[in-house]
């Protein structure tokens, strides 16, 4: 091959410059209140302005539709960095993203009326996906839409909901037609306040201020104009929003990990024993470097992975990777940092703990481990040889 190579993957300045703004707004309002917000159950309402005074919660969405019109690059920047700061809070820009560019890309105005009140932080919404019974089989769901005269009724269980507790609407998957399994799939808006529907919360370690819990329906009537997708593309629709949010979900675990071990690096260099300081010691730097590695191998795939979506290019591969390894890397530095800060980092006194338990959850929410891995050998080996 001939020609000069290709340069390597770097920012360019107004990426750059978006980064420095992001992280600087990040740690200045929630990194040194992460640690006791991470304790509440109340969500945080106030912050989630703040991001929406930046101008964060509508990035990617067009200019013309009231957005900033940002590419998926910015995005990504901005899950990490606040990630770093809070990963409470970047699931909260990342989901309020995804939330936002799908309702105002709606033609009824009854959709798109939510799309402002969202990314202005004035209304909570979610997404109602996973079910008891089925957990990550999306296409085996249980709750029934029926045809109605103008509409649909809306009967079924969700679980395991993030921010079910507080939202004012859901984005519902639903059946139609169960022989049709995936193909029966519609998706719906409910709006929460109606007396039809009714919400369990869940006593989480980590995730606290955004809330976990159940959504029910009980013959919820949903109009025609608040169908976001008919059956036969709703499924679809969603899974492709799943490989963008596994992949903010690495970078926003990326973030967290990264801030851990800043802090154990920062405590090597200035705590001594025997004489000296911890980093002098290679049972001490050594993790750190280690880490390190494997949080930069995570942070290269990750936009990698972007880049590929941004090119319209296929990534369910990189993002299945990405989401059971990211959260596994994270974890492991972050634990590592405790194990570095001896009893202290042991100790509710500082944030290791709460990063620990918050990092933790991203294991399981959006997909486990076994099905990205399912999705991963699917691609490699071929549904034929797995028997799929």
């Amino acid at each position: 091959m001939t020609g000069d190579p290709v340069p390597p993957f770097v920012l360019d300045e107004d990426h750059l410059r978006f980064r420095d703004s992001v992280r600087d707004l990040a740690r200045r309002e929630f990194l040194d209140t992460y640690h006791a917000r991470a304790a509440r159950t109340e969500f945080p309402h106030q912050e989630l302005r703040k991001l929406a005074e930046a101008g964060l919660t509508n990035l990617t969405l067009a200019e013309e539709s009231g957005g900033q019109g940002a590419d998926l690059l910015a995005l990504a920047i901005a899950c990490e960095e606040v990630g770093y700061a809070d990963p409470n809070m970047a699931y909260i820009l990342f989901s309020t993203n995804s939330l936002v560019t799908l309702l105002a890309g709606q033609e009824s105005p009854a959709i798109r009326r939510w799309a402002p009140r969202i990314a202005a932080g004035d209304a909570l919404g979610c997404w109602a996906v996973t079910e008891p019974g089925t957990g990550s089989d999306a296409a085996a769901l249980r709750t029934r839409a029926g045809r109605v005269d103008g509409g649909w009724l809306l009967t079924g269980e969700k679980t395991s909901v993030t921010q079910a507790p507080h939202a004012d609407v859901a984005v519902v998957l639903a059946q139609t037609d169960p022989a049709s399994r995936a193909r029966g799939i519609g998706c719906f808006l409910v709006e929460c306040a109606d007396p039809t529907v009714s919400s369990q919360s869940f006593a989480d370690p980590g995730f606290k201020p955004l809330g976990r819990g159940s959504i029910t329906m009980d013959e919820t009537f949903v109009p025609d104009e608040r169908v976001l997708a008919e059956p036969g593309s709703g499924f679809g629709r969603v899974m492709a929003e799943f490989d963008l949010s596994r992949t903010l979900i690495a970078l926003t675990c990326v973030g967290s990990a990264q801030r851990a071990l800043d802090t154990a690096a920062a405590y090597a260099r200035e705590r001594t024993s025997f004489g000296r300081p911890l980093a002098t010691n290679q049972g001490v730097s050594f993790p750190i470097a280690e880490h390190t590695t494997y949080l930069a191998a995570v942070r290269a795939l990750a936009y990698q992975t972007i880049g590929l979506r941004m090119a319209g290019q296929p990534h369910t591969t990189q993002a299945a990777m990405l989401k059971w390894w990211a959260p596994r890397v994270a974890f492991a530095a972050i634990q590592e940092s405790v194990v570095l800060h001896g009893q202290v980092g042991w100790s509710d006194e500082m944030p290791l703990q709460s990063l620990l338990r918050d990092v933790s959850g991203y294991q399981i929410g959006d997909g486990t481990p076994q099905i990205q891995k399912i999705i991963i050998a699917r691609d490699v080996l071929g549904r034929d040889a797995l028997g799929a």
